[in-house]
């Protein structure tokens, strides 16, 4: 019983990070989404999921171009 809930929880964990990264592609406004979601697990989900993709988004931009290739 214990195996299927954390089946369970790990499947609907991914399903609501995937629904804030399309928003996230889709160049909404994240912050506001999570602000207006309702207290509960979708919430605790986004809110994390919100951090790590800003995170990621900071890395990437810190990221150095790579070294002009010359012509050969």
């Amino acid at each position: 019983m214990v195996g299927w809930l954390q089946r369970w929880n790990f499947i609907e964990r991914a399903k609501l990070e995937r629904e804030l990264w399309e928003a996230f592609e889709r160049g909404e406004p994240i912050e506001q989404l999570v602000e207006q979601c309702e207290p509960g697990f979708r919430r605790d989900v986004w809110t994390t999921t919100q951090q790590r993709i800003r995170k990621i988004e900071q890395m990437m931009r810190g990221q150095a171009e790579p070294p002009a290739r010359p012509d050969v």
